[in-house]
């Protein structure tokens, strides 16, 4: 893909990250927040820590198996090989959500971590195959807000997306700390986007193919979500004439 159609593609998705969320939205949001707030404080504090703890330990624990930074290649060539990547996680998550599905309700809440993972592991790739070195701290965070961006309200989605769009400005105010990072408020937009869909994955007899097809479209979003926006960073520095014009 030239980069001019890369554009227009990046163009478009802005567009929608940036939608005032429709009535939809208000309506889900509202309900997940009253849902929310039925829920014991420690029963808050107990899932916030526990995915606190699964998304640190991969994101700040897996410097050992992140590829090195890719230096050289045009983006069409880049973006074809994260194509190809995303299509192998993809297949990989389709299949641990059929198996993780079919097995019954306690091997099904394990797909929770193991699609965590694979999530994350993608992220860690794409980043790297775009040039970026996520041994950077910064840059491990810009990874864990396009997570956020992916799997969100729109009313979170809008501000979150505001941060990746101007990241050059808003990493000058992140925490020197990842325990700093708004954990709570990660772990609660997460959890209410996928439940429903996660949910009916323990079901018998229908959750080897909820969790086929749900892991398959969350693995799609997160990869179109991560494309976008590393193509936001390659093409921040370039003016409009350039990114339509170049080929």
């Amino acid at each position: 893909m030239i980069p001019a159609q890369a554009y227009q593609e990046l163009r478009r998705w802005q567009q929608k990250m940036q939608a005032a969320p429709g009535p939809l939205d208000r309506l889900t949001r509202g309900v997940q927040v009253r849902l929310n707030a039925l829920l014991p404080e420690k029963l808050h504090q107990a899932i916030t820590a526990t995915i606190k703890q699964m998304v640190r330990g991969v994101l700040f624990g897996s410097t050992h198996l992140t590829r090195r930074p890719l230096l050289e290649g045009s983006l069409a060539e880049r973006e074809e090989i994260v194509r190809t990547r995303i299509r192998r996680y993809r297949h990989v998550a389709v299949v641990e959500g059929a198996a993780t599905g079919a097995a019954g309700f306690f091997v099904g809440l394990t797909d929770f971590p193991l699609l965590l993972g694979i999530k994350l592991k993608l992220l860690f790739d794409v980043a790297a195959l775009y040039g970026y070195d996520v041994q950077d701290y910064t840059e491990r965070l810009y990874l864990l807000h396009v997570f956020q961006l992916a799997f969100s309200s729109q009313h979170t989605r809008n501000l979150t997306y505001q941060r990746l769009a101007h990241w050059d400005e808003y990493r000058q105010s992140l925490p020197p700390d990842a325990a700093d990072f708004d954990w709570r408020t990660f772990q609660q937009e997460y959890r209410d986007y996928i439940d429903l869909a996660k949910l009916a994955q323990l079901i018998p007899f229908i959750g080897a193919a909820v969790g086929a097809v749900a892991n398959y479209r969350l693995l799609e979003q997160l990869g179109e979500t991560a494309m976008n926006c590393y193509r936001m960073r390659y093409f921040g520095a370039m003016s409009i004439e350039e990114a339509t014009g170049a080929q």
